[in-house]
């Protein structure tokens, strides 16, 4: 009872001769091997494939002897594989920790925020980060962006510096195509204009290996741990609507600022090691010259704008921004449209090509960018109703000037028009809708002014007289 033992616990050991200690390892197996006679047979297949699964091996003994091997033996053929990897399987890559040094270097990555779920006035928004992070304090910073593209990176960058207050030694990126394909040679060089952005603010570039993500490591890191926090922040916040993208990269900035006000004394300690800002930002857009075509389109990375028909066979100077282009002739802003997504894609606005198509209207029929000419569902249905009911080259016609009318007036009148004619079904025709939205002139009062009676003023000159004398 004093040694705190069961009695028959200590009779057990009086009766062996042997003292409580730690028990011997066993020697012997409880259960006969399964693979008793097939493992030499496995270790040489594991020495010509290390990288072979205990999985496949059990599948092809399964499949060789059904009445010997089955499913169930999968854990105990994934321990003898374990160890023999252990024992005598290649050598593992080792990790090595590092120590960061204040001031040293920015780690800028890209991670997808999509399944955050934000929308903007009720519309999708789908959408990374590009997320810098200082290693040693761990401050980061994130600006929404639509792709992993140079103006995208740039953005975020220098966002974050200018928030930091200073500039680090180095810029760490991975082997992204915005920072180091150099999509003309097909080299993994960094590109010109990251250069120039890093050089602007007197960093050295400097990348992770091919495939060693694991070099941007806190960046990493901090992408799962920031998207977290999000999330956790939106269900706190009740719902994921913003106004604006304005509205929600201010409520972002506050939670990233919440964030970095964590990291407190090693923040300082980093911000001691940075250098000063430069006076400037730089800008974060790429400008090209292109000439507009004969179809008043240009062709900008791979994607097809309209613009004003009176700039057909003109240069103009486009300036790429990561959300939106702008199109300039001169100094006076022609176009600024939202950027538009993937190769081969088209963004037409049907005003600048609608005067053409009503005077040429046997082009709509296989015009390339037919699409944009239907601005909204209801004027598709309407065309559709004008095919049915007219010859197919009449409804052309006739669709094509219900088009140039919205053009020339207001859209929305005239869908409401198209709404109230198909609703009491009835066939949409130009005449009718343009009685419906012209505007109807302006009536010009009459005003009738009546001749001065002049005996008043004489009234007014005898009052002021009297006034004097008195």
């Amino acid at each position: 009872m004093r040694a705190g033992l069961h009695r028959d616990t200590a009779r057990a050991y009086r009766d062996s001769g042997q003292l409580p200690g730690p028990t011997p390892p066993r020697t012997w197996r409880t259960r006969p091997d399964p693979f008793d006679g097939v493992w030499l047979d496995l270790e040489a297949r594991l020495v010509a494939a290390p990288a072979l699964e205990a999985r496949t091996l059990l599948m092809e003994l399964v499949a060789r002897e059904p009445e010997r091997f089955h499913a169930g033996q999968l854990r105990t053929l994934q321990r003898r594989v374990r160890a023999w990897r252990a024992r005598s399987g290649p050598e593992k890559e080792i990790f090595f920790p590092q120590e960061h040094r204040p001031g040293e270097a920015i780690q800028t990555d890209f991670t997808w925020a999509t399944e955050l779920g934000i929308t903007i006035a009720g519309e999708a928004y789908p959408h990374m980060l590009c997320h810098p992070v200082l290693p040693y304090s761990n401050w980061e910073w994130a600006t929404p962006c639509r792709s992993e593209s140079m103006a995208a990176l740039s953005e975020g960058i220098q966002d974050a510096l200018f928030e930091l207050g200073g500039v680090p030694a180095h810029s760490q990126t991975d082997n992204s195509t915005a920072a180091t394909h150099d999509l003309r040679s097909g080299k993994r060089a960094f590109n010109a204009e990251y250069v120039g952005l890093v050089t602007h603010y007197g960093m050295q570039p400097r990348t992770t290996g091919v495939g060693e993500k694991e070099q941007n490591g806190d960046a990493e890191s901090l992408n799962g741990a920031l998207k977290r926090d999000l999330e956790q922040r939106l269900l706190l916040r009740g719902h994921r609507d913003f106004t604006s993208l304005s509205a929600y990269r201010a409520w972002l900035q506050e939670a990233l600022r919440e964030r970095n006000r964590e990291r407190g004394e090693r923040l300082e300690v980093e911000r001691s090691f940075l250098r000063p800002l430069p006076a400037r930002r730089l800008s974060s857009y790429r400008q090209l010259d292109v000439r507009v075509g004969q179809g008043t389109t240009i062709r900008v990375m791979g994607h097809a704008y309209s613009v004003p028909s009176r700039l057909i066979g003109e240069r103009v100077r486009v300036r790429v921004h990561e959300t939106r282009v702008e199109v300039m002739f001169g100094d006076q802003v022609e176009l600024d449209v939202e950027r538009g997504r993937g190769k081969n894609g088209a963004t037409i606005n049907y005003r600048h090509v609608i005067g053409s198509l009503v005077r040429k209207p046997g082009a709509f029929r296989c015009y390339r960018y037919r699409e944009a000419l239907f601005p909204t569902e209801v004027f598709r249905t309407t065309y559709a109703r004008l095919v049915k009911d007219l010859p197919a080259w009449g409804a052309d016609v006739e669709y094509l000037r219900i088009v140039d009318l919205a053009a020339k007036t207001l859209e929305a009148d005239v869908e409401s028009a198209l709404v109230a004619l198909l609703a009491r079904d009835e066939t949409p025709r130009f005449d009718v809708i343009r009685d419906r939205v012209a505007p109807r002139p302006a009536a010009v009062p009459v005003v009738e002014i009546p001749a001065p009676d002049l005996t008043e003023y004489d009234g007014i000159l005898g009052d002021g007289v009297e006034r004097a004398a008195s």
